[in-house]
């Protein structure tokens, strides 16, 4: 998750269950970090955003060559 903020990609491995357990709520992640979910689903977009771009493309690429 490089090139996200370490809110950001706190947020995605919450909501995503990324090295977890389970994934979480918009809720749940909200009261952890002490913001509304209308504020988390705002962070997620933006980080989803960030991986998306062209410039990361082949970064996440070599997940899928594996």
């Amino acid at each position: 998750m490089a090139g996200l903020t370490a809110r950001e990609a706190k947020v995605l491995r919450m909501r995503f269950g990324i090295d977890m357990n389970t994934d979480h709520t918009l809720e749940e992640v909200g009261k952890q970090f002490d913001v509304t979910r209308e504020r988390i689903r705002q962070i997620e977009a933006k980080a989803l955003r960030k991986l998306r771009h062209p410039s990361r493309s082949e970064v996440l690429r070599s997940f899928l060559d594996d």
